[in-house]
Formats: structure tokens, C-alpha cells, sequence
């Protein structure tokens, strides 16, 4: 899927591509970010779990400061060539990407060696140890990455890559917890949850203890349940109890969805909907 300049806008809630600072397309399905060679004033990009393969649009954006490509289809570490040349990229997140390969320490020398400006790789500090040490271990890249000349092959993969995607990010929320959350909210930019706001959701703490499974015809987004949110304690009194692998992921939901505003709930509300229905016909499948 291609990113478009009304959806940038629209994420970053601009008027203009030149007034774009922060994008946020985390989980869209993306794979051709061409838009970026525009945004030469962002300082802050969340691409993670997408199908992108291709960072060379990347390479005009001089003000990135933050980048974040976590889980997408990143195929070998010469797409850091295109990065070389952003002076102010201080932070990024490129892990389970296929280039990362089998040896983590090979992979983060090579990162090193190539952006020694980096402050943190893969929400992990760089240290000074680690950049002398990135200079015998890493593997410098002076090119960038041979294309594919078939469009057809290309094609072929980015769909498949996007399909997984989608695969991983469900798979994902089944092992929520308090880490991955803030993880994200790192991402997004936002605060850290604190350990007790987590732990007030508990199954422990609260009547979703009971062992009770979530209909798939209850809508979390309904009007209804939206009257039972809760501000002071970022939670919400359900009608019904979760089982407690299922209030693990709500809980990570829940904590994210009050940071949402009103376009970002909507765009919520139909993803929920897409996926009730999906469910739905499943039941009745199995019916």
C-alpha cells in the first residue's frame, strides 16, 4: 500500500506536507513510503510493523531525528546507505527485520559502524565501548542495495509481507503486557504507563476475574461501553469478565485508546467493526 500525501496530512494534522513533524503510520500495511522524499522538515517517523523494503525516499528527510521501522521487510542492511546522510538521526528502531539476520551483535556493529550518531538502536543506549568496538566488527556499506528488475517478483513480495504483517500484529496483542505497552507508547511519542495505572486493570484488582469469555456481537467501542470509560483510572467497568489473557489485551488497548482524538477513534471504531465482522461469519461457519 502506497502512503498517500492526504493520509500524511491527515496523520500529522497539517496543512502542508513542509509543516509535517511528526508521522505516525504504525501497523498501516505500508510498503511504498515515496511521500517522504517531501517531508523534509519531519523530525519524528513511526513505521513499524508495516511491509516496507525500500528506505530510500528516506534519505531527503534531514530533519529525522527518530525513526522507527520495527517489523517490516527490510532485506539487508545496505538500506542503512540511504541513512548515512541524516546528521540529526539520533534514535532508531530497526529489529525483526530480515536484514537483522542470525548474529545480534554483527547486526548492531554494522548499524554502528555506519551511523555513529545513533544514541540508541533498537530502544537499547549506545555507548562509546560499543562505537569503538563497531569499528573492527562492523561491516561498512558504501553502496546501496541492488533492486529487484521484476515488478512481479516485487509485487508478489510486498503483498506477502503486508499479509504477514497483519499476521504478526494480531499475534502481537495476545502478549501484551506492561513493556510492550510503553514500548509503543515510546513510539507514539507519549509517556511511559506507570506500574500501578497497570496494574489498577489487573484480573486481580478488578471483577474481570471472573471467568467469563467476551461475545464477539459486544462491541468495545459501542456507545454503551463508552458510557462505563473511566478518566481517573484509565479503565472501564465492563458489563461482563474477561478471561485473563483477553484483559491483558484490552488492558494494553485501553491505555492506548485514551491518548486517541476523534479521528483516531473513528479510524478505531472501523477496524473493530472490519474484524466483528470477520468473526462473525467465522461463528457462523463453524455453526
Amino acid at each position: 500500500m502506497r502512503l498517500s500525501r492526504a493520509a500524511v496530512l491527515a496523520r500529522a494534522k497539517a496543512v502542508a506536507l513542509e509543516g509535517v513533524r511528526r508521522l505516525n503510520c504504525w501497523g498501516s500495511h505500508l510498503t511504498d513510503i515515496s511521500i517522504c522524499r517531501d517531508l523534509p522538515n519531519v523530525e519524528v517517523i513511526t513505521f513499524s510493523l508495516n511491509g516496507i523494503s525500500d528506505l530510500e525516499p528516506l534519505n531527503q528527510c534531514q530533519n529525522l531525528s527518530e525513526l522507527y521501522l520495527r517489523k517490516n521487510n527490510i532485506a539487508s542492511l545496505n538500506e542503512l546507505f540511504y541513512l548515512k546522510n541524516l546528521p540529526r538521526l539520533k534514535v532508531l528502531w530497526l529489529s525483526e527485520n530480515p536484514c537483522c539476520g542470525s548474529d545480534p551483535h554483527r547486526y548492531r556493529m554494522t548499524v554502528l559502524r555506519n551511523l555513529p550518531s545513533l544514541q540508541k538502536l533498537d530502544n537499547q543506549a549506545v555507548t562509546e565501548e560499543e562505537l569503538s568496538q563497531a569499528l573492527v566488527d562492523g561491516e561498512e556499506i558504501t553502496a546501496p542495495p541492488a533492486r529487484r528488475s521484476m515488478e512481479g517478483s516485487c509485487s508478489a513480495s510486498t503483498e506477502s509481507s503486508a499479509a504477514e504483517s497483519t499476521m504478526e500484529t494480531e499475534s502481537e496483542l495476545l502478549s501484551f503486557g506492561l513493556e510492550e505497552t510503553n514500548k509503543i507508547r515510546e513510539q507514539l511519542g507519549m509517556k511511559p504507563v506507570p506500574k500501578d495505572k497497570f496494574s489498577s486493570f489487573s484480573p486481580q484488582e478488578t471483577d474481570c476475574s471472573r471467568k467469563t469469555r467476551i461475545r464477539v456481537g459486544a462491541c468495545p467501542f459501542s456507545p454503551f461501553m463508552w458510557s462505563h470509560w473511566r478518566e481517573d483510572s484509565c479503565s472501564v467497568e465492563l458489563p461482563f469478565s474477561l478471561q485473563e489473557p483477553e484483559n491483558n489485551v484490552l488492558n494494553a488497548i485501553l491505555l492506548l485508546t485514551k491518548e486517541l482524538d476523534t479521528e483516531g477513534l473513528e479510524i478505531v471504531q472501523e477496524t473493530v467493526g472490519r474484524r466483528l465482522q470477520v468473526l462473525r461469519k467465522r461463528e457462523l461457519q463453524e455453526e
